[in-house]
C-alpha cells in the first residue's frame, strides 16, 4: 500500500480541502502509442510518478473529442473521449488504476462553450426557429451591420461572429470556433449537467470547470465602459490584447451564474465525495467572484483566480495582501492556488529566471505554495523545475500565439512535453517527432537525473508533501500573517489544537525577523530547509525557510 492509499471505508466528503493536486496536459505528458502525443494510457503509465510525489488528485486537462482548434478546449462531443487520446474504457482504466494507487480523479469540463462542430451548434445554426435555436447567444447586428455589442474576445478582435445562414451575429469568448452556449436557456443548463452525471457515473471525483465567470452573459447587450489606463493590468489577458481596455461588466462575472452553480453543487452532492474547482478569469474582480462562488457551501468547493500566475513578481508583501484579501471577502470560501498552468509563462522562468540560484528560489517558493491556506495545484514538470521553452513562430501550435506573435508567444511554451528519460529519444515521452519540440534544456532535470538525489527539486517537493501530509495544520488550518516584507513572509497555521510557525526568505541575501515573543520558539523537522530561531528571532539564508511552534 502507498503512502497515498487509504483504507476502504466512508469516503471522505471534505477531500479536497487542502488537496494538492496534480495538473496532467494530456498532450504532452506521456505518448503510448508512438504518434508524438501523449495518451490516456501514457498517464496511466505515469500515475506511479504523481502518487510518489506525493499528491492527493490529478487533473487532466480535456481529453473528450474535438477538432483540437484549441486543444480540447472546443468540444464537439461531451460524452466521448478523442481518438487521439484513446478510448472510454481507457478511461475507465485509468480511473481505476488512479484509485488503487490512492489518487483522486478530476477531468476538465469546458461548458461555457462548445466547438462549432458540436452537433446542438451545427443545428442550432441552421435557422433561427430550430429546437436549438436559442442553445447559443445569439443576436441581430446593429442597424449599420456591426456586432451587437463592444464585447471583445480574450483571443483578440470581436467577441462576436457573423453567421450567414441565420444572418446574425453569434457570440464567442475566445476562438470563432468556440460558440458560447446561451445559459439563460434552462435547457442548455439541463443539457450540461446530464453531461456532468454522465461522467460522475464512470467514477470520476471532481471537476476542474473551465472559465466559470463567463456562463452568462447579459441579456441587456450593453456595451462594456472603458477601464482606466492606471487599472488595466494583463492577469486575464497579455498587455499587448485591447482586451485589458473594458471593464467586463456585461460579458461575464453575472449574478445570474450563482443559481446554476447551486444546480451545479446540488448535482455532485448526490455523490459520496465529488468536488470542483472553478477557474475565475476576471482582473478586476476576481477575489470577489471566487468569494461569492465558493461561499455558503452551496457552490463550488473552490475557485482560483489569476493572482499567482500573473506576470508581476511573487513577494512576502503580495501573498499577504492577496490571502487576507481572499479572507475578508471569503470568510467561509476556499482558494485553490497556483504558481504555473497551461495557460500562462512557467513560474521558473516568470520568476526565477534573473535569480543567481533559481534551484534553491523554485524550492522555497514552492515550499511556500504548499504553506498557505488553500488548496494546491501543481502543473505538470514544475516539480522538476521546467522553464518556458523558447519557440520559433514555425513551430508554434497556439493560435493565441500565433495570433499576437512576436510580442506574445502564446502558450506552447509551457506545454512542451514532459521528460522522463534524459538519454533516452524526446526525453522518454514519444518514440515519434512530439506535437511540441522536447527543449535541449530540459532533459538535464529528466526525472531519472533527479530521482533519488536529496539535493534535487524533484525529491524536495516530495519530502515537503509528505511534510504537509504530516502536519494537518499545514492542509486545512486557519492563517496569521505575522511579519511581511519584499522578500519574508511569516504565518502561522492553526488547526484545532496544531500550529505551525511558517517563515519564508524569498531573497537570495540572508533575512532575519523577530517576532518579538519572550517565550522563544521550538523547530519542527522534516522539510528539508536549515532555518535558525533564537528566543523569537528567526534567522533564514538565502531562500531559506523555517517551521516550527511557539513554546
Amino acid at each position: 500500500m502507498t503512502a497515498n492509499q487509504k483504507t476502504p471505508g466512508t469516503p471522505d466528503r471534505d477531500w479536497w480541502r487542502g488537496a494538492v493536486i496534480y495538473q496532467i496536459y494530456p498532450r504532452s505528458y506521456q505518448d503510448s502509442n508512438g504518434d508524438g502525443v501523449g495518451d490516456l494510457r501514457g498517464i496511466i503509465q505515469r500515475l506511479p510518478h504523481i502518487a510518489a510525489l506525493g499528491a492527493d488528485a490529478i487533473w487532466i486537462s480535456p481529453f473528450c473529442k474535438s477538432p483540437m482548434k484549441d486543444f480540447g478546449y472546443d468540444v464537439s462531443d461531451y460524452c466521448d473521449v478523442d481518438p487521439l487520446f484513446g478510448t472510454l474504457a481507457d478511461f475507465d482504466a485509468l480511473i481505476a488504476e488512479a484509485h488503487r494507487l490512492g489518487l483522486k480523479v478530476m477531468m476538465d469540463e469546458v461548458i461555457s462553450h462548445t466547438s462549432e462542430e458540436h452537433p446542438w451548434f451545427k443545428e442550432s445554426r441552421s435557422s433561427r426557429t430550430n429546437p436549438k435555436a436559442d442553445w447559443y447567444v445569439w443576436a441581430d447586428a446593429k442597424p449599420d451591420g456591426t456586432p451587437p455589442t463592444n464585447w471583445l474576445s480574450i483571443f483578440g478582435g470581436s467577441a462576436w461572429q457573423w453567421d450567414t445562414r441565420r444572418q446574425q451575429y453569434y457570440m464567442h469568448n475566445f476562438l470563432a470556433e468556440q460558440p458560447d452556449l446561451n445559459f439563460h436557456n434552462p435547457e442548455v443548463q439541463q443539457a450540461l449537467l446530464d453531461v456532468t452525471r454522465f461522467w460522475l457515473d464512470r467514477g470520476v471525483d471532481g471537476f476542474r470547470l473551465d472559465t466559470i465567470n463567463f456562463y452568462f452573459h447579459s441579456q441587456g447587450l450593453e456595451d462594456n465602459p472603458p477601464l482606466a489606463p492606471e487599472l488595466r493590468n494583463d492577469q486575464t489577458a497579455p498587455s499587448v490584447n485591447p482586451y485589458n481596455y473594458q471593464d467586463h461588466l456585461y460579458d461575464k462575472s453575472r449574478p445570474e451564474n450563482l443559481d446554476f452553480l447551486r444546480r451545479f453543487r446540488a448535482l455532485l452532492d448526490e455523490y459520496p465525495a465529488a468536488a470542483a474547482v472553478g477557474e475565475v478569469g476576471d482582473s478586476q474582480r476576481g477575489l470577489q467572484v471566487v468569494a461569492e462562488y465558493t461561499g455558503g457551501g452551496d457552490r463550488v468547493h473552490m475557485c482560483y483566480a489569476f493572482d499567482f500566475l500573473a506576470p508581476q513578481k511573487i513577494s512576502g508583501t503580495k501573498v499577504k495582501t492577496v490571502l487576507e484579501d481572499f479572507g475578508r471577502v471569503a470568510s467561509d470560501g476556499w482558494a485553490c492556488w497556483a504558481f504555473s498552468n497551461h495557460d500562462v509563462k512557467r513560474h521558473a522562468s516568470r520568476w526565477g529566471e534573473d535569480e543567481p540560484d533559481r534551484g534553491a528560489y523554485l524550492k522555497v517558493v514552492a515550499a511556500l505554495l504548499m504553506s498557505l491556506r488553500g488548496s494546491v495545484c501543481i502543473y505538470q514538470g514544475e516539480e522538476l523545475g521546467l522553464t518556458e521553452a523558447d519557440l520559433a513562430f514555425e513551430e508554434l501550435q497556439d493560435p493565441y500565439g500565433i495570433r499576437f506573435w512576436p510580442e506574445f508567444k502564446g502558450r506552447d511554451g509551457c506545454r512542451t512535453p514532459m521528460v522522463w528519460v534524459a538519454t533516452a529519444p524526446n526525453g522518454g515521452f514519444s518514440t515519434a517527432k512530439p506535437w511540441l519540440p522536447v527543449p535541449a534544456e530540459h532533459l538535464a532535470m529528466a526525472v531519472n537525473r533527479q530521482e533519488g538525489d536529496p539535493a534535487s527539486l524533484l525529491e524536495h517537493y516530495r519530502r515537503f508533501l509528505a511534510f504537509r501530509r504530516a502536519n494537518p495544520a499545514l492542509v486545512k488550518g486557519d492563517i496569521e500573517f505575522l511579519a511581511a516584507d519584499e522578500n519574508v513572509v511569516v504565518f502561522i497555521r492553526e488547526y484545532g489544537n496544531e500550529q505551525m510557525v511558517c517563515a519564508f526568505n524569498l531573497g537570495a541575501r540572508p533575512a532575519s525577523v523577530d517576532l518579538g515573543d519572550e517565550t522563544g520558539l521550538e523547530a519542527v523537522e522534516g522539510h528539508g530547509f536549515a532555518g535558525k530561531a533564537e528566543g523569537g528571532k528567526i534567522k533564514l539564508g538565502g531562500y531559506g525557510a523555517w517551521f516550527g511552534r511557539f513554546l
